[in-house]
């Protein structure tokens, strides 16, 4: 016959197991473990999180196989999306608004940057005499690809020099050396573009930065409020039907974000790839000092985010119509929190 007090041990455990059952099932096995992850500029540091969280095999850990598609730009990455060649996004939050204006169902499931991390600067050589952004008229602009982060940010820029989008000429050129071709070049006037690009084009005296949203205060100055950047976005019915696997891909980028909150010069050089560095660590080093203070703390969209998007969005794009856009339908901060409670980010 059990002694009592081996009763009360069994009862001890199974009472233990029944509470803790509700987190092994929020915490369950991905419904998808092979992941298509569609991305523009890899190599920017936009996209830091997720190459740490690759390069140190945090996917892996969550129990996911991930496979990592760049492209050459948002649209075209927001494309494979929407044609069925990728899963996920590692993008521009504000792609999630300009999808639901043309009634395509996105989510944002967890926040990378938490500023554009974007610099407008203008070509000493081709316009040395700059000095207002009204002398770009009829200039060719560099951006990472049209319709991108980096081609917002320049028309924020120029329309507060009240410049339409028709008074200059968008030329892609990427995000790494195409970008810095293009403008040494000449083919292009000015540029607004990523990290680690415009540091090395600044620290060189071949760009005057006119515009910096590699800051808070720089994004704060050219947004008028928090502008959430690059992210993991999805469509809604992924989120619903793969809830498992948002959470293990919200748990790899946080746990990315947490290791780069205390994360040393010499740790980042030896982690990214070194073709990402374009030759040069300590131009590279000083870009992430740059825009360090824009990389997210914990994969959460602030408050008043969404709103500054949409302001944004909707102040240059017709077809969006600021009224008809339900931005609680473009992200959830649910997979975030989780993840910023399990690695106390």
């Amino acid at each position: 016959m059990p002694s009592a007090s081996l009763g009360r041990r069994s009862f001890t455990l199974l009472a233990a197991a029944a509470v803790a059952a509700p987190f092994v099932r929020a915490q369950g096995k991905p419904e998808k473990v092979k992941v298509q992850i569609a991305v523009d500029g890899k190599a920017a540091f936009n996209y830091l999180p997720l190459t740490i969280a690759e390069q140190l095999g945090y996917f892996q850990k969550e129990g996911l196989d991930v496979e990592i598609t760049d492209f050459a730009g948002g649209p075209k990455a927001l494309q494979a999306l929407v044609g069925g060649a990728a899963d996920v996004v590692g993008g521009a939050y504000e792609h999630t608004i300009d999808l639901q204006a043309r009634n395509h169902f996105v989510q944002s499931i967890v926040l990378m940057g938490r500023a554009p991390q974007i610099a407008m600067g203008v070509s000493m050589k081709a316009v040395p005499n700059y000095r207002t952004p009204g002398d770009l008229r009829g200039r060719r602009i560099g951006v990472s690809s049209p319709g991108s982060s980096a081609n917002i940010v320049a028309n924020m820029v120029l329309s507060r020099a009240g410049l339409r989008v028709g008074d200059v000429s968008y030329v892609g050129v990427g995000t790494a050396a195409g970008a810095l071709s293009a403008l040494r070049t000449g083919q292009i006037d000015a540029m607004s573009n990523m990290e680690p690009v415009m540091t090395m084009l600044e620290q060189k005296g071949e760009v005057r930065i006119i515009s910096d949203t590699r800051t808070l205060k720089g994004t704060q100055d050219v947004f008028g409020g928090p502008m959430p950047a690059a992210c993991f976005y999805t469509h809604s019915d992924f989120v619903r039907n793969h809830p498992n696997t948002c959470q293990a891909l919200a748990n790899a980028v946080v746990h990315g974000l947490k290791w780069l909150q205390t994360a040393g010069p010499s740790d980042i050089i030896k982690t990214v790839p070194e073709s990402y560095l374009l030759g040069d660590r300590a131009l590279y080093l000083a870009s992430f000092n740059k825009v360090r203070e824009a990389i997210a703390l914990d994969g959460m969209l602030p408050e008043d985010g969404p709103k500054t998007a949409l302001r944004a969005v909707a102040s240059f794009d017709a077809s969006v119509k600021a009224d008809k856009i339900d931005l609680g339908k473009t992200y959830t901060n649910d997979f975030a929190r989780r993840a910023k409670e399990k690695f106390k980010a």
